[in-house]
Order: structure tokens, then C-alpha cells, then sequence
């Protein structure tokens, strides 16, 4: 007996789907209209309708043919294609702003300290009036 993942297991498809867009079976259910229990026997199913398949894909915010041909080996050339340009955008090529970064916050400071005063003095008034 063999425990040897299937390869066009489509619930267990589903379910790493599900898992790498950081979804609880409870939310995919939601947006399914369904139950927790449901999406867990999806999940468990080898094979899926192709009516419920494209309902599936479209609350997971994917195609009907990425749950078909998932695979983790095309998960991982997927994200190994992109391109880190953190570094293109640093040293080598500086990102021009067009205002000084400290001045925004020290105007947000100040906007910040003359809110705490108008309160202050709000709940001074309030205090003198009793």
C-alpha cells in the first residue's frame, strides 16, 4: 500500500491553494457559502466538479487551470523567476523624494502636540464649568 501523494489529488490542491494565500478552511467556506466541514471534504476529494472547481478558484482568487496544474516544484520556479530590485533602487540607483522625510514628521509631530493641547484645554473648560 502505497501512501504516495497523488499527483492530480485536486482537494489536496485546494487545500496548499488555500494555504499559501493564508486562508482558514473557515474563510474559504465563507466565501463559498458553506460550512467549515464542507471545504474540509473538498479538501479530502480526489476529483471536483468542474461547477464547484471554478466557484473554489474564483474565492481563492485564482484560475480554475492554476488549481489544475499546481505543483509545489512550479510553486517554487514561480517565485524563484522573480527579480529582487530592492538593491537596483538603493545604493547604486537612490530613489529621489521629492520633500525631506524628517520634515514630514516633524510636522506630523507638531499637528500631533497641537491636538493634545486643544484637548487639554477642551477638558480644562469642561473641569471649570462644573
Amino acid at each position: 500500500m502505497s501512501t504516495a501523494t497523488k499527483p492530480n489529488h485536486i482537494g489536496r490542491k485546494i487545500s496548499r491553494i488555500r494555504e499559501l494565500r493564508d486562508m482558514k478552511q473557515e474563510a474559504l467556506a465563507q466565501a463559498l457559502g458553506t460550512n467549515q466541514q464542507t471545504v474540509s471534504a473538498i479538501e479530502n476529494s480526489e476529483t471536483i466538479e468542474d461547477e464547484k472547481l471554478t466557484e473554489i478558484a474564483k474565492a481563492l482568487g485564482v484560475s480554475v487551470e492554476a488549481i489544475k496544474n499546481f505543483t509545489e516544484e512550479n510553486m517554487i520556479n514561480y517565485f524563484n523567476t522573480f527579480y529582487d530590485n530592492s538593491v537596483a533602487n538603493g545604493i547604486n540607483n537612490p530613489v529621489n523624494c521629492s520633500f525631506n522625510p524628517l520634515d514630514k514628521i516633524i510636522e506630523l509631530y507638531e499637528r500631533m502636540l497641537l491636538a493634545e493641547k486643544e484637548k487639554v484645554e477642551f477638558l480644562e473648560k469642561l473641569l471649570k464649568d462644573r
